[in-house]
């Protein structure tokens, strides 16, 4: 098998590192934090005008159309800048589900204006207490001309300022999904502050009416596009996390290069640069299972166990390098006027999203035991 990373993606990855460096510097990122919503328009704008944000988006509908793949490389430098951009779920959640199993008028009306950055559509996906994708929190009721959606999403990302919001909703024994109006009689909003500082919303819907036109799949459709959303999803996080821990290891690679104790730089001693050596080998295992994952979902192949262990390592990885690095910089990593702070709270933010390292380990070991019942029985 060739694993070459083709020209044209690194051509986009080399690309959004030079618009992300741009927009992202200390100043900008500050001035954002002081506001509700932590979203940087004048950015998105750009990697709209440069094509980026139509990376998995076909050509017919305003996209490149490089795929899922590439994606993942816009994911990781969003990460690697912090960038307060709705990446993941815009582009994956919302637009990759959407791209798959939305139909033709759907993906029309929609996409072309996602790839420009013109047009929001988020994704309520984290169910937190339940994320299992067959088994929403909402319920729908069908009705003459759609359905009629009851029930809550939390953190959801950029809600009030959607177009629409992609849900899932049980209707009966059949799973629907659909694209909600944040903005339709029966929708409220109510603020919430996640880990990282930014504004996310809780999703309260009570008998809102979503016409025909808005349905994007039910039944067995509706299914496969929630799983794929979800695997997605956290292959997206995953990507981003590689970003995140890339900067914090080099943060701190530079710090210990440069802070002296006893006569000498700190790197040099043995206890240091092990502990940052091992941040480099988790580093680079997280973006080989990433990676993996990505290369799966992008040629339409089963990519479930591979994600799962690619969200694992995501976990176990944010965290360890996470504590290694305020470790090595002693009380210097908790300063807010010093970057690492940004990089900490984004690492625990995507620790703990759509699954986590102890939860999903659990699961695939049930998993492997099941399959080798079923090989013995």
């Amino acid at each position: 098998m060739d694993f070459t990373i083709s020209e044209e993606v690194n051509s986009a990855q080399q690309l959004a590192q030079q618009i992300l460096a741009d927009f992202t510097d200390v100043d900008k990122l500050k001035a954002l934090e002081q506001q509700e919503e932590r979203f940087d328009k004048a950015l998105w704008r750009a990697l709209g005008e440069a094509g980026l944000l139509g990376l998995d988006i076909p050509e017919e509908h305003g996209g490149t159309g490089l795929g899922f793949y590439s994606l993942t490389t816009l994911c990781e430098e969003a990460g690697r800048t912090v960038a307060p951009i709705p990446v993941v779920p815009v582009l994956v959640s919302a637009a990759g589900t959407l791209r798959r199993f939305g139909s033709g008028a759907q993906k029309e009306h929609w996409l072309g204006g996602i790839a420009s950055g013109t047009t929001l559509v988020t994704a309520a996906l984290e169910e937190y207490l339940n994320d299992d994708p067959g088994a929403p929190s909402c319920s729908a009721q069908k009705m003459d001309g759609g359905y009629s959606l009851s029930g809550t999403k939390i953190c959801v990302c950029l809600a009030p300022s959607a177009a629409r919001i992609l849900v899932s909703a049980k209707a009966g024994d059949e799973l629907i999904v659909a694209l909600v109006d944040p903005r339709a009689a029966g929708v409220s909003l109510n603020a919430q502050v996640v880990t990282t500082g930014e504004t996310r919303h809780e999703l309260v819907m009570d008998k809102v009416q979503v016409p025909t036109a808005d349905i994007v799949a039910t039944g067995r459709e509706a299914a496969a596009a929630m799983e794929w959303a979800l695997l997605a999803t956290r292959t997206a996080l995953a990507a981003m996390a590689v970003g995140v821990c890339d900067k914090m290891m080099r943060i701190t690679g530079s710090y210990t290069s440069e802070r002296e104790q006893f006569g000498r730089a700190i790197a040099t001693f043995q206890a240091v640069s092990h502990r940052v050596a091992d941040c480099y080998i988790d580093v680079e295992c997280l973006r080989l299972v990433t990676q993996q994952a990505a290369s799966l979902i992008d040629q339409g192949r089963p990519a479930g166990e591979a994600v799962t262990m690619a969200k694992i390592w995501c976990g176990d990885v944010t965290h360890r390098v996470s504590q290694a690095s305020q470790h090595c910089h002693g009380g210097t990593g908790v300063d807010r006027d010093y970057p690492l702070f940004r990089y900490c709270e984004l690492a625990r933010q995507i620790e703990l999203t759509a699954g986590s390292s102890a939860r999903l380990t659990g699961e695939l070991g049930g998993e492997i035991c099941a399959q080798h019942l079923a090989k013995a029985g």
